[in-house]
């Protein structure tokens, strides 16, 4: 007898998923509700538990494919007691096996290393050293991918201008690639440029730096810039919408849940804060930090990735002025914060020295028109320039 287990329905509408980790191999005893691989969906990583225990008879599929909800993804049987094989005999007795031999020192090399059974494996198959391999899975855990890589791949020769080497489009590229395809072929975009003098801001979070450290924070500006933007919100709403293009409706959100882009080794993701305006600077900075680090360390949740109702970038802490952010569909707007620099700026008459801000803003033209978006990044430089007020009007 035996159990065939497929891929169940994980919602979210999720069709298909890359088959990320296997936490079993053949011959294994699984129990029930037990952790068997870990797939990875359009948002994070899922670990998938066996309906059934039992001995594993078949692996379907191998690490890094593409797996459909429904497609058969483990055989589970009875078990059965494994054959012993006989041991070499020669004239002076019970010989070692050499083969036993090589992959228990083998196994003994690399035993502390985190990797799963079928990355060994495979190590001790191409006599590659697990040490001297950075994971770049889980908690450091080394994939097949890392193992791909620490061998220098054979480039192609099949080019007519030469040679390359082509990589497979998988995990959060992959899923980026599709959904910013998505969001260009599903919206008019334009964007808007404006800069803003925000050296009160800069004062004013270099002296809380120190009150932000005895709460366990790292004041950043990010958290000033997500409360200036849901203040320009509150009387520019259509920037905090969604379109239902069936029903041609526009869906005015009066909730403020913004999608915070970080970039992750494994790619872009964009965690969700919910509630921004009925949380202080202090509560932003702290939720930031935590979803940043549950984000790089891939722990994160699809609850915690969905439900964005309009989204920010920060793209300026890696050095960038101004761009055109996509936009993160069905959202219709994307804010995106260049690099605070000093640079010469005229300021009540006399050119000085002060703290410049340069912003962008993408938005879908479908539901408002660029004299709005001005309007609309007018009120957010407001807020910037003049922090006080984020204080003043809070509720």
């Amino acid at each position: 007898m035996h159990y065939e287990f497929r891929l169940p329905d994980l919602g979210e509408g999720i069709a298909e998923v890359e088959l990320r980790k296997w936490l079993v191999v053949d011959g294994q005893r699984v129990e029930e509700h037990q952790t068997v691989a870990e797939v990875e969906t359009d948002k994070a990583v899922v670990e998938i538990p066996s309906p059934h225990g039992g001995a594993v008879c078949g692996l379907h599929g191998r690490e890094g494919d593409i797996i459909r909800v429904g497609d058969i993804l483990m055989t589970i049987c009875e078990e059965t007691a494994p054959q012993a094989r006989p041991r070499s005999v020669g004239i002076v007795g019970e010989l070692p096996e050499a083969e036993d031999a090589t992959q228990a020192d083998s196994a003994a090399a690399n035993a502390d290393v985190k990797a799963t059974p079928l990355v060994r494996r495979l190590a001790r198959e191409r006599g590659i050293d697990l040490h001297a391999i950075r994971g770049s899975g889980p908690h450091g855990s080394i994939s097949p991918e890392d193992l791909e890589r620490s061998v220098p791949a054979a480039p192609s020769t099949d080019e007519s201008f030469g040679p390359v080497e082509r990589l497979p489009l998988r995990g959060i590229r992959r899923t980026t690639a599709r959904n910013v395809l998505a969001a260009q072929q599903r919206t008019a975009f334009v964007t808007v440029m404006e800069e803003a003098d925000i050296s009160e801001l800069a004062e004013l979070r270099s002296r809380e730096q120190a009150a932000a450290g005895t709460h366990g924070t790292h004041l950043t500006f990010l958290p000033f810039f997500i409360k200036a933007v849901q203040h320009a919100l509150r009387d520019f709403p259509a920037f905090n919408a969604a379109i239902d293009d069936t029903g041609e409706t526009i869906i005015l959100k009066n909730h403020y849940h913004f999608g915070i882009a970080v970039e992750t080794p494994d790619g872009l993701m964009v965690p969700v804060i919910r509630n921004v305006d009925k949380k202080s600077i202090l509560d932003l900075a702290a939720e930031i930090q935590a979803l940043g680090q549950k984000a790089r360390e891939r722990t994160i949740t699809l609850e915690e990735l969905k439900g964005s109702s309009f989204t920010i970038t920060n793209f300026g802490h890696f050095g960038g002025l101004f761009a055109t952010p996509i936009i993160n569909w069905p959202d219709v707007a994307i804010i995106g914060f260049g690099r605070v620099a000093g640079r010469p700026w005229v300021h009540d008459g006399v050119i000085a020295i002060r703290t410049i801000l340069p912003i962008s803003l993408t938005f879908d033209h479908r539901i408002t028109d660029g004299v709005s978006a001005a309007q609309f990044m007018a009120r957010v430089v407001g807020y910037l320039q003049d922090p006080a007020l984020l204080f003043i009007e809070s509720v």
